[in-house]
């Protein structure tokens, strides 16, 4: 099928947590025979910040952050079987919408893709005239970032037709073991952009550690945190690259998962760092939230903390040893049963179902 994707960007990870589940997912269905284009704002520098260039298995189409080039990728979306609005482009989010679903054909089959569904679903409830809530009868499906059965009754509740769940996962292509890089050495790293609604849990489970353990060394990767006050143990990066990922990942003693409110709250919503870690056999430590279970046994697979004393005491109690253990059973664990070649499998089963051949 002829695919027109528009999302915040394929290329770039700046300020794109997103890029690598539209990679896994995308390159996936390429694979199984799907022809896709993916539609990009030129906006918020991610241009100049790529992290690969345009891929052979798709058709990439970066347009100037304006209206009438909007304007012009949108008529394109006419020409596919299968038309995706993603959340969170940044940049004429409503008119994409609103547009991708009156340029797609009659017989098209019309998605919304939610990344930050928590968040959305929450707009929503805050706002009838929201445009999701006023597409949702003109669309065939919603399909989920994560979230579970609390994302996926809300969005049947505003009247959704049919809303299914694609996690993240991991592409062993991209994310796997890697040697040991002298500039991550750490006990404890975290790698996550400074968001409104993420800065506080990093403040618990991140920098309380840190002050509570002032003998060990703390790592910081991401975008925003340079001014952030922080102990005098914690060393700051910058944004980190998505090829750096897997040596950033091997390094330190463990790394650090921290959810934003929205998905931390909803629960069933693991970020894609928790499968880059687990690929690169990192030992994962997490902050606690519903439905981990699904994707990784705790204390064997994981470790789960509660709050910042919960990491401190992790960290303090975790040898080599151990955190090799629970690196190789995470590894074993999500090349088994979260890749996206099976992510992939399933959205191509559900658009098989939904356009009949």
């Amino acid at each position: 099928m002829k695919i027109a994707f528009y999302g915040s960007s394929l290329l770039s990870s700046w300020w794109n947590g997103a890029a690598t589940y539209y990679r896994g997912i995308l390159h996936e269905l390429a694979r199984r025979g799907h022809e896709i284009t993916f539609y990009e704002p030129d906006a918020f520098d991610r241009q100049s910040h790529r992290d690969i260039d345009p891929p052979d298995w798709c058709r990439s189409v970066v347009y100037p952050a304006t209206e009438a080039a909007m304007r012009g990728v949108l008529a394109e979306a006419g020409r596919a079987e299968v038309v995706v609005k993603a959340n969170g482009v940044g940049v004429f989010d409503r008119e994409l919408l609103e547009g991708a679903i009156a340029q797609a054909r009659p017989d098209a089959l019309k998605i919304f893709w939610d990344v930050d569904a928590a968040a959305t679903l929450e707009e929503m409830r805050a706002d009838p005239s929201h445009p999701v809530r006023r597409a949702l009868p003109r669309l065939d499906m919603v399909l989920t970032y994560g979230g579970g059965p609390p994302v996926v009754e809300a969005y049947r509740g505003f009247g959704a037709r049919h809303c299914e769940p694609v996690y993240n996962a991991l592409d062993p292509e991209t994310h796997y073991p890697a040697p040991p890089d002298p500039r991550f050495a750490a006990d404890l790293a975290f790698l996550g952009n400074r968001l409104p609604d993420r800065e506080a849990r990093v403040e618990e489970f991140f920098l309380r550690p840190a002050a509570l353990l002032p003998e060990r060394e703390f790592l910081i990767g991401g975008n925003g945190w340079h001014d952030k006050p922080m102990p005098g143990n914690v060393r700051h990066l910058g944004h980190v690259y998505t090829t750096e990922h897997n040596a950033f990942n091997c390094t330190p003693l463990a790394v650090l998962n921290v959810a934003r409110d929205s998905m931390a709250n909803v629960g069933f919503s693991p970020a894609t760092r928790v499968f880059e870690a687990a690929g690169a056999a990192a030992c994962l430590i997490t902050d606690a939230w519903e439905g981990i279970e699904m994707f990784l046994a705790p204390d064997r697979e994981v470790l789960v903390a509660r709050d910042g004393q919960d990491v401190a005491d992790h960290l303090a109690a975790l040898t080599p040893e151990r955190a090799r253990a629970i690196g190789q059973a995470a590894l074993a664990r999500v090349k088994a049963e979260h890749t996206y070649e099976l992510r992939g499998a399933q959205v191509d089963a559900l658009l098989r179902a939904q356009v009949p051949a």
